[in-house]
């Protein structure tokens, strides 16, 4: 291929794969993508991204896709990290961003890595997909799939939210629901391989979507001068952004674009309804049992056995960082607190965020004065079914008592 990708490893034994045909797992484990960074360390520097197109593709040398092949791609731009000062002070933070995924595309992080996967397909020929999905992925691959022109297979559990559904139907999917987990779908689609001839686009099922989450931390960097944050702290459920952005770090370090050797303790964020890594982590264990009867509001949280479950505790205990549990009770009045403070379109799983940052500095796991970078990794409005509202209702505009307004 016509990029700087040296080969595929495998993350369970380090076994080196070709990286120019199609390639899935090694052992059922996923697959790293490896750079000849030294190669591209003499072709391209910092100062040369200033000028060009504020997309996850500026950094093409760093990504898998052959550079004489044009992406895939929906218009996805370099997502904003806003300073969130309101909820920074009210948390006990003197210095807090959050990483808005919410601008993306398809109104989530998800956009990342399905943008990545299916510009991946493209080029290997692949002619029909499927996923297993939560919502947001779902989502992502039928958009990127129908931009492609590839017949994209869609399953969900039934009770996904209504938006995440209504989305892959009008990207043209063939979508079907699930009475069961996103682990029941996977097995659907594991199940369909041979007959139905299509690829199989689940979380860390091939080695592309990783890639794509990675450019999470290739901006994060940029956007903070190339000096990264004291403290992630990032909603998990497959994992793949927080591998993601280990895996960039290191990359960067290698590299030497990033401005000091400090890399960021990297926090993995749960709800106590669904907390297998949080779980594992605290067993001191490198992979984690699967959950018995996982729920959340936070669709995304709700993974109850993940296939890169060792890579997320491999960068949480490299880092020097935690896995977080909170209370699923809580969310939603978070998610509230934080979009009131800050006008952003705070999702449940990064509501989730924000109660586990609470948790850190009452345990005195960070400080105040440590440097704290929060993802939302999609936007609110793909949750209707949780806005349990009681608005007021004025039956007589006419005669308003504007001091009741109030109060």
């Amino acid at each position: 291929m016509s990029c700087y990708v040296t080969h595929l490893e495998s993350a369970i034994d380090g076994s080196f794969l070709a990286a120019n045909t199609l390639q899935t797992m090694h052992k059922d484990r996923p697959l790293w993508v490896r750079y000849d960074l030294p190669a591209i360390a003499n072709v391209v520097s910092p100062e040369d991204l200033a000028g060009r197109a504020s997309s996850l593709w500026r950094y093409r040398e760093l990504l898998p896709l052959p550079l004489d092949q044009a992406p895939v791609s929906l218009g996805e731009g370099m997502s904003p990290l806003l300073p969130a000062d309101n909820l920074g002070q009210s948390l006990g933070l003197d210095q807090f961003w959050i990483k808005d995924e919410s601008q993306l595309p398809t109104g989530s992080f998800k956009s990342r890595g399905l943008a990545m996967a299916v510009s991946m397909a493209n080029y290997f020929g692949i002619k029909r997909l499927a996923i297993p999905t939560a919502g947001n992925a779902g989502g992502a691959m039928a958009a990127y799939a129908a931009r492609a022109g590839i017949e994209a297979f869609v399953f969900m559990p039934k009770d996904t939210p209504i938006i995440n559904q209504m989305e892959c139907v009008m990207a043209g999917a063939h979508v079907f629901l699930v009475d069961g987990l996103i682990t029941d779908c996977g097995k659907i689609v594991r199940g369909g391989l041979d007959e139905m001839k299509w690829f199989d686009c689940s979380t860390l099922k091939e080695p592309y979507r990783i890639e794509g989450k990675k450019t999470m931390g290739l901006e994060l960097a940029e956007q903070l001068n190339w000096q990264l944050p004291d403290v992630i702290v990032y909603p998990t459920g497959g994992g793949t952004g927080l591998i993601g952005m280990w895996k960039a770090f290191h990359e960067l370090r290698e590299l030497g674009w990033l401005t000091s050797d400090n890399m960021p303790k990297m926090v993995s964020v749960q709800s106590d309804g669904c907390a297998p890594i949080v779980r594992a982590f605290d067993a001191g264990a490198r992979f984690a049992a699967p959950w018995d009867h996982a729920h959340t509001c936070a669709s995304g949280l709700r993974v109850p056995a993940a296939v890169g479950d060792f890579m997320i505790l491999d960068a949480i205990h490299e880092s020097g960082g935690w896995a977080v549990a909170v209370p699923e009770g809580n969310i939603i009045s978070a998610m509230h607190r934080a979009t009131a403070m800050e006008g952003i379109s705070v999702c449940p799983e990064a509501a989730a965020c924000v109660l586990a940052i609470e948790q850190l500095l009452a345990n005195g796991q960070i400080t105040r004065q440590d440097r704290v970078v929060m993802f939302n990794t999609g936007t609110a409005n793909k949750y209707i079914e949780i806005a349990h509202l009681d608005l007021p209702v004025l039956s007589d505009p006419t005669n308003i008592d504007y001091s009741t307004l109030v109060g």
